[in-house]
């Protein structure tokens, strides 16, 4: 009753209302969602665009390794400059880099000029992702966190959803692969967008509620980096190979499937452009680039129920162990068998949904409070090292065996390694009161 006095003197839309810190992680989650739907564009119509630049798979593998290489060299500085300038300022930035990359991607007339794109579409969008955490905190700390962290994850994987499933079919309705990559421009711009219409409420609510910059999680304190026990190291080179099996054997799928099993890269079928989008969304599994986001689809709709297993049944060490376990025979069925890949393609989803689900939240568990950052930030750019080394690897192996049958050795390969470190992490949990086996 008091609270719902308190509205109405202060008014429905009061800095310090519900609503209002609603209304601002509505645009804070739209921040992101042109990045993913950009990034993933250039997957979702990879065989597009190494027919139209004739080049090789390693070298559109190398894309990623452009954006990885400036996603690290930003996230060093990122934390520091967000601190510097707050992140109203820093985001905006961050923004801008991401709407001039892609912007430079759409215009690409050949190879190197897309690698210049990609160096500035990377060294915005990490960043960004690390400021919009900072945002989130800065409004929901203490009040729905959790939920508001779920949200913000939830509507950035529509984006790359949504590319996977509308890219293709954008490029041969319109007859060329560039009005895939304008689309990535609009939805970057759009999200440029949301961004000025934060920062103008969150001036507002920063006046009115006096509010204080959240310190960044992510931001690498050299000093704390030696002071990390082998369960830490376990766990980032778990991050590092798991990851490394998933996204870069993601950005060369579509032309995986479409070169394998001869999957089209869209639904097809009659009616308008809406229509068609619709029908490739209903009949994602059978499109290589919809087979392709199904690892996405996972992890959008079981990560939070995923999230909610684990704080009740803890067994951290042990679900990485699974999912680290699931990665090896999907890898090496979809490259030496020619099984349906929709059902391996699921297998993989679920190792998607179980190993992050475990592994970032036992970082808190087994570092001190002060030198969480550090970890957080540590992970973030190994794990980024790996998801610009093995992309082109796995390009340049499809170009030296004329097939994917070494590269999905490769991703299972990681798995053993991933598998191996999880085991590790497992027994020396063990030694330290299985802190990560419990609830």
């Amino acid at each position: 009753m008091n609270n719902t006095l308190s509205e109405k003197k202060q008014g429905i839309f009061h800095p310090s209302t519900r609503l209002f810190r609603f209304t601002i992680l509505i645009f804070v989650s739209l921040l992101s969602y042109g990045t993913y739907f950009a990034y993933d564009g250039l997957s979702a119509i990879a065989p597009l665009l190494i027919k139209s630049f004739n080049i090789s798979r390693a070298a559109f593998g190398a894309t990623k390794t452009l954006y990885s290489v400036a996603a690290i060299l930003c996230l060093l500085i990122g934390g520091m400059l967000i601190d510097r300038i707050g992140t109203r300022k820093s985001s905006m930035l961050f923004s801008s880099f991401i709407v001039i990359g892609a912007v430079i991607i759409a215009l690409s007339p050949n190879i190197w000029v897309l690698y210049i794109g990609m160096f500035f579409f990377g060294a915005g969008s990490e960043t960004l992702i690390v400021a919009q955490s900072s945002i989130v905190a800065r409004w929901f700390k203490g009040k729905e966190m959790a939920m508001a962290f779920g949200i913000v994850l939830t509507v950035s994987r529509l984006g790359s959803l949504f590319s996977f499933n509308t890219e293709a079919l954008i490029a041969e309705f319109f007859g060329h692969y560039s009005y895939a990559l304008w689309a990535g421009v609009i939805f970057c711009v759009l999200s440029l967008m949301c961004n000025i219409i934060y920062c103008f409420l969150d001036k507002r609510g920063e006046h009115v509620l006096d509010l204080k910059e959240e310190e960044i999680e992510e931001k690498i304190v050299l000093s704390d980096i030696a002071k990390f026990d082998s369960s830490f190291w376990y766990i980032t080179f778990l991050c590092l190979t798991f990851y490394g099996a998933i996204f870069p054997f993601q950005h060369l799928a579509v032309d995986f499937f479409h070169d394998k099993w001869n999957i089209p890269l869209e639904a097809g079928g009659e009616g308008g452009f809406l229509y068609q989008v619709f029908s490739n969304i209903i009949h994602m599994f059978s499109t290589a680039p919809g087979l392709a986001g199904i690892i996405v689809f996972a992890s959008m709709v079981f990560a939070p129920f995923a999230g909610k297993l684990v704080d009740k049944i803890g067994k951290r060490a042990s679900l990485m162990i699974i999912g680290a376990l699931m990665m090896i025979p999907a890898h090496l069925l979809l490259g030496i068998t020619h099984i349906n890949p929709v059902i391996v393609m699921i297998v993989l989803g679920a190792a998607f949904v179980l190993v992050p689900a475990a592994m970032w939240p036992s970082i808190p568990l087994i570092v001190s409070k002060k030198r969480v950052g550090t970890a957080f930030g540590l992970m973030t750019m190994l794990q980024n090292i790996g998801l610009g080394l093995f992309p082109w690897v796995n390009g340049k192996l499809r170009d030296i065996y004329g097939n994917y049958t070494a590269s999905q050795i490769m991703f299972a390969s990681l798995g053993l390694l991933g598998l191996i470190f999880a085991i590790l992490l497992k027994r020396a949990d063990s030694r330290n009161n299985n802190i990560l086996e419990k609830p």
